[in-house]
C-alpha cells in the first residue's frame, strides 16, 4: 500500500498530479484545507491538500481498524457535550455541521495515519487478468466493508451474522460514501441488534423470585453472591438466598458463606414445598434468588427437576430467570445449552469469564440465536466486585476492532 499527500491550489489539480505519479488506480483517502507556510503566509492562497492511496499488486488492501474506537469515542463526547449545553436552533446546526466536518476529517485523518503504520502481508499470488478486472472494479468502500466482515469473524461473530449486518449495510451504501458514514452505519445497526440490557427489577407487587440456571463450572454462585450484594449493600434491598444445587456440596456450602457476610437468609432446598415454604416466609422482602443444580444439560431426569422447580412459582410470585453462560465456550455448545433450556423456559442471558477471552463474538450470536435480551457480564472472581450490566456501545467497538 503506498499512501501520499499532494497540495494544490485545487483538489482537482491534486488529485490529477496523483494520478500522474501513481497511476490511475489511486484511492482519495482525504480531503483538506491548509495554509501557506513561511514568511507572509497571510498573503498566500490557501492550499488543498489530497491525501491517496494506491494498492500495488503484491499488497492486499489492508485498514485501520484501531481507527474505529477513536472515532466512536470522538462521536459520543460530541452528543454528550450537544445534550449538557443546549443552544438556540440556529447556533446548534451551525455548531453540528462543523462538528460533522470534524468528525469527518479526525477519522480520515487518523484512518490514512493508521493505513501507513500497517505491516504489510506477505505476498501472495499473481492474479489473473479477470481476477485484476474484478479486483479494479472494487470501491474503497466495499474493501473497507470487507475489513469490518473480517474483523468480525476475528472476534468470532458467526458467519452468517456478519454477512447479514454487512448486506444490510451495503444495501444503503454508495460507492463514494465516506467511511465513517459506512462506519456509523454499520455501529448503530449492531447495537440495535444488541439492544438495551435488561437487568432484574423489583416486583409491582410483592417478592421478585429470580432463577438463575446454567452449566456447571460458568461462575453461576459467583455471579449470584454479586447480584446480592448490589441488592444488599448498594441499595439496601431485602434479599434472601435458596440453592437447589444439592447435588455440590462446595456450591451450597460457598453460597452460605456469602449469605453469612450479607446477613442474609440461606436455605438448601430439596422439593417444591420448600420453595412455596420459603416464599412465605420471606414474604416481606423484596427478592429471593434461586441457584439451580449446575448439572450438565444434556441429563434429562435433571432437567424435568428443575423444569418442576422454576414453574412452582407460576401464578404465586412475580419470576424472572436468567441462563448464566462463559464467554469462552464454543459457539456451537453455546447453541446446545441455549437450546436445552428453551425447552424449560424463556430466560434471558448473563455472560461471565469476559477477562478470560479476547474475543466477544458469542455474546452477539446467542443474542441472535436465542432471542434473549441480554443482562449482566462479569470478568473476574472478586465480590460484589467485577460486574456490571451489559454495555453494547463497548461491546460492539470491541467487536469492529476497537478498545475498550
Amino acid at each position: 500500500m503506498i499512501i501520499k499527500k499532494f497540495t494544490a491550489k485545487t483538489e482537482k489539480e491534486a488529485v490529477e498530479n496523483a494520478k500522474k505519479e501513481l497511476g490511475d488506480g489511486v484511492v482519495v483517502m482525504n480531503v483538506k484545507d491548509v495554509k501557506a507556510k513561511g514568511f507572509f503566509s497571510f498573503l498566500k492562497p490557501h492550499l488543498t491538500e489530497v491525501t491517496v492511496a494506491l494498492e500495488e499488486e503484491s499488497e492486499r488492501y489492508t485498514a485501520a481498524v484501531s481507527a474505529i474506537n477513536s472515532v466512536i469515542a470522538s462521536s459520543e463526547k460530541k452528543e454528550e457535550a450537544a445534550q449538557a449545553s443546549p443552544a438556540p436552533a440556529a447556533e446548534n446546526r451551525e455548531a453540528a455541521a462543523k462538528g460533522n466536518s470534524s468528525a469527518i476529517e479526525e477519522k480520515l485523518d487518523s484512518l490514512q495515519y493508521l493505513l501507513e503504520q500497517q505491516l504489510q502481508k506477505p505476498e501472495e499470488p499473481k492474479e489473473t487478468g479477470e481476477e485484476k478486472k474484478e479486483q479494479k472494479e472494487e470501491t474503497e468502500i466495499d474493501r473497507f466493508m470487507k475489513l469490518l466482515h473480517n474483523t468480525m469473524l476475528d472476534n468470532e461473530v458467526d458467519e452468517k451474522y456478519a454477512q447479514d449486518i454487512i448486506g444490510e449495510i451495503a444495501q444503503v451504501n454508495k460507492p463514494n460514501m465516506p467511511f465513517d458514514y459506512a462506519l456509523a452505519n454499520i455501529y448503530q445497526k449492531m447495537i440495535l441488534k444488541f439492544g438495551m440490557p435488561s437487568c432484574i427489577t423489583p416486583a409491582q407487587k410483592g417478592i421478585k423470585m429470580v432463577f438463575f440456571l446454567g452449566p456447571t463450572g460458568v461462575g453461576k454462585t459467583t455471579t449470584i453472591a454479586k447480584i446480592a450484594s448490589i441488592f444488599r449493600v448498594d441499595q439496601k434491598k431485602k434479599v434472601a438466598l435458596l440453592t437447589a444445587d444439592t447435588y455440590r456440596i462446595a456450591a451450597a456450602e460457598q453460597l452460605r458463606t456469602y449469605a453469612n457476610i450479607l446477613e442474609v437468609p440461606f436455605r438448601i432446598i430439596y422439593t417444591v414445598e420448600e420453595i412455596e415454604k420459603a416464599m412465605e416466609d420471606f414474604r416481606d422482602y423484596d427478592y429471593i434468588l434461586v441457584d439451580t443444580a449446575g448439572h450438565s444439560h444434556q441429563n434429562s431426569a435433571q432437567k424435568e427437576s428443575m423444569n418442576k422447580f422454576i414453574h412452582s412459582v407460576d401464578g404465586k410470585a412475580e419470576k424472572e430467570v436468567y441462563l448464566v453462560l462463559s464467554a469462552t465456550t464454543k459457539y456451537r455448545d453455546l447453541i446446545s445449552i441455549a437450546d436445552a433450556y428453551k425447552e424449560m423456559t424463556d430466560f434471558k442471558l448473563i455472560f461471565t469469564k469476559l477477562d478470560e477471552t479476547t474475543t466477544l463474538g458469542n455474546l452477539l450470536n446467542l443474542r441472535l440465536y436465542t432471542d434473549a435480551e441480554l443482562s449482566y457480564v462479569t470478568y473476574g472472581q472478586n465480590v460484589p466486585d467485577d460486574i456490571e450490566e451489559f454495555n453494547p456501545q463497548r461491546t460492539v467497538k470491541r467487536l469492529l476492532g476497537g478498545k475498550n
